[in-house]
């Protein structure tokens, strides 16, 4: 009985080390898992690698401040720099992707009355702003080809026009702007640049717009809806929709207007935000907000590596938190430019 107790005693002691390494190990793993997927999104795009691999600026407090704020969020709770002006030195982010050599396109798309009233001096306004100094390829989606302005551009900053069908209802040319801009980066954007920004035609620069907003995967924050609760985010509310986000649910209220990322980052979300709604017209509806509701959903379930602040698309409303405005939206009259 003596040596069945002992034999017992070691029985329990040998599993209980068992369960003990067991727990240590995993334990070890997921803080290593943990810290990967941390220094994964804040290592910043591939171009700031090195041809061997390894990384030059993958740390982000080698650029980023991010306790540049008291009263403003800078990061967000997934690890992704919201940034801000004063959050970064404007000319270590120059120097830094002039040195590589980045290209950075822009689709903007215009069609039907915007083209006249809009196109000018977006474009205008973004030669005077956006990613000065830098490479630049403008795809200028159209539906008359002959009505896009000519703008004068340094021989490193050019302009390809694309002609694009036209429309009979501005919902049908807001949601296929998705599939338009996910063709041409299939077709030609995926080998010309190395990060792209699709922007609204309707906005106006108004303040340096640089490469501190580069990153894998873009996403804007909607200045009409920050910093509101979350309960008071508009996101699609009709679970048969495909952009529906569950009450409770989400992380940002993001804009339309702007987005951006690596070509196939952007690729991704064109294409996932098109199935949207594409499935949702098949059920004979629409979300409430377009494509931008189904913008917002691809963020709920794809996270953006860095969220730009509403500096860089302000709504022209006085806010005391934004001291340095990029973008401001323009009054569009809608009786005036839609057509229907």
């Amino acid at each position: 009985m003596q040596f069945q107790r002992c034999g017992c005693v070691r029985v329990r002691f040998i599993l209980l080390c068992a369960v003990v390494l067991a727990v240590g190990i995993g334990y070890y793993y997921h803080i290593q898992i943990r810290s990967f997927r941390t220094q994964y999104l804040l290592m910043g795009a591939p171009s700031e690698r090195k041809e061997d691999g390894t990384h030059l600026d993958y740390r982000l407090e080698s650029w980023f401040n991010a306790k540049a704020f008291a009263d403003k969020k800078t990061m967000t709770p997934w690890g992704a720099p919201i940034i801000w002006h004063g959050t970064y030195d404007p000319v270590e982010r120059d120097e830094f992707y002039k040195q590589r050599n980045t290209v950075i396109g822009m689709t903007v798309f215009a069609v039907a009355r915007y083209i006249d009233r809009f196109l000018k001096d977006f474009l205008e306004t973004a030669e005077q702003h956006f990613m000065r100094g830098h490479r630049v390829i403008y795809y200028v989606m159209v539906d008359n080809a002959s009505k896009v302005p000519a703008v004068k551009m340094p021989p490193e900053r050019t302009m390809t026009v694309i002609q694009i069908p036209k429309y009979p209802r501005w919902q049908d040319i807001s949601m296929m702007r998705m599939q338009h801009i996910s063709e041409l980066i299939e077709q030609r954007i995926h080998s010309e640049v190395t990060y792209l920004f699709c922007i609204d035609v309707d906005l106006l620069f108004i303040g340096r717009f640089g490469p501190e907003a580069l990153g894998d995967l873009v996403g804007q924050l909607q200045a009409g809806l920050y910093p509101v609760q979350l309960k008071d985010y508009t996101y699609e509310q009709r679970p048969q929709s495909a952009a529906y986000i569950v009450p409770g649910q989400g992380d940002y209220y993001y804009h339309a207007a702007l987005f951006g990322g690596r070509p196939n980052h952007v690729y991704n979300l064109t294409r996932g935000c098109m199935a949207g709604v594409l499935k949702d017209k098949a059920l004979g509806i629409e979300a409430i907000w377009h494509e931008e509701s189904h913008l917002n959903r691809y963020f709920l379930e794809h996270k953006p590596t860095k969220v730009l602040s509403p500096e860089y698309c302000w709504d022209r409303m006085p806010r005391s938190y934004i001291k340095y405005p990029r973008i401001k939206w323009i009054p569009e009259e809608y009786s005036k430019v839609r057509e229907n």
